[in-house]
């Protein structure tokens, strides 16, 4: 009875600490804030869009026409498709259009060799580069909007607002919902209280020669913006949360892509976890909070899976110990709170709350993934894009 007793002292602490951390940082994201100065400027830079397109004949082309559409001076950017494994059909379509494609073919595939080839290919004639993923939209003024943050001289990275472009599974539906609690708190409210942002993996900006030189450090499988974020950091570099600055970004519409894609996150969490958690002491010494909380943020429980352990816990304890479960609906409640408050007000509607039910068969699939992580980042694991018809 006693070692029952320091296990859920144990656990409770654990759960507690992730559960504060998301309040925290959801209740910071309600804040106004500073907002970034934009300086005023005088010149365009030159930009170079980079698109990693592994198999994604099915939404490259929507792609690539909204980066032709924008209000930036045409000379001063250029659209880089790097097509890996896509259907010949697809190149000469491509190929026919005003942007530059680089073909690439690797035994094993990943972002990073996709990234650091093309770089290799393009030069070094710019001034930033903008990373998108083939499924992106963005719209006419994305690039405008980016030099403007940019002409401030202390911006080297930043991270734009990505959300929804589809809405039309219940699973696209909680998984824009996830993504927008991801903003709420990773990225708006680190940035309230001074802290850098996280980076999605897409409607990322860089200075170019800053991006080039930490990339050739970048071997990354799964994780690629994990490890990007860390290396960065790591560094003292400071990532920049733009809210205002929009991305559309396809959400996963079926069990299979959603339960690959968290497989592959969760995997890649674990193993960059066991990759800096080293260098921890040393940035304590020098000051370095950032690089601290980011490696925090690979030790926390991932959030569905908070979410579903809390509440079997709390039920359990119900059942057979009474009155210690109240600590637990009580942590509980603090969790349910700490979520809703992320969670733009656009999104709360009935279409949400039929989405919900399929919370218990995504914490299942998630809670098996724990099972399933032996190899996943030692290969690259493919979410397929294309939006289905609503079933």
């Amino acid at each position: 009875m006693t070692f029952l007793y320091w296990v859920e002292i144990v656990l409770f602490v654990c759960f507690l600490i992730n559960i504060a951390y998301l309040l925290f940082f959801s209740i910071a994201s309600l804040n106004k804030g500073k907002q970034l100065h934009h300086f005023s400027f005088k010149d365009h830079k030159r930009i170079a869009i980079l698109i990693p397109a592994y198999k994604e004949d099915q939404v490259i082309i929507e792609c690539v026409h909204s980066c032709m559409q924008q209000a930036y001076p045409k000379d001063k950017y250029d659209i880089v498709v790097i097509s890996d494994r896509m259907e010949e059909e697809t190149n000469i379509s491509l190929s026919t259009l005003p942007i530059k494609l680089v073909k690439v073919f690797f035994k094993n595939s990943t972002k990073a060799k996709a990234l650091n080839f093309a770089m290799e290919q393009i030069g070094d004639s710019y001034d930033i580069a903008v990373v998108l993923d083939a499924d992106n939209v963005i719209y006419p003024d994305f690039l405008d909007k980016m030099n403007a943050v940019f002409s401030n001289p202390h911006v080297q990275i930043a991270q734009a607002h990505r959300k929804a472009k589809n809405l039309n599974t219940n699973l696209s539906v909680l998984d824009a919902v996830s993504e927008e609690i991801n903003n709420s708190i990773f990225r708006l409210g680190h940035a309230r209280v001074g802290l850098s942002a996280a980076l999605i993996g897409s409607g990322m900006a860089f200075d170019y020669s800053l991006f080039k030189e930490i990339m050739l450090t970048i071997d990354a499988v799964g994780g690629f913006d994990r490890a990007l974020e860390l290396s960065l950091i790591k560094e003292g570099k400071r990532i920049y949360y733009l809210p205002e600055v929009d991305v559309l970004d396809e959400k996963v519409q079926s069990h299979t892509n959603f339960s690959n894609q968290r497989r592959r996150w969760l995997s890649a969490q674990i193993h960059y976890l066991g990759k800096f958690i080293g260098d921890v002491p040393a940035a304590l010494l020098r000051g370095n909070w950032d690089f601290c909380d980011k490696v925090f943020q690979q030790m926390s429980i991932p959030r569905i899976l908070l979410l579903g352990m809390t509440f079997v816990i709390s039920l359990f304890l119900s059942l057979v110990a009474g009155g210690i479960s109240i600590r637990w609906w009580i942590l509980f409640i603090l969790l349910i709170l700490s979520l809703l408050l992320a969670i733009p007000s656009s999104l709360f509607n009935k279409r949400l709350i039929i989405a919900m039910f399929e919370l218990p068969y995504s914490f299942l699939l998630m809670f098996c993934n724990l099972f399933r992580l032996k190899g996943a980042n030692k290969k690259f694991i493919h979410t397929s894009h294309g939006v289905e018809d609503k079933k």
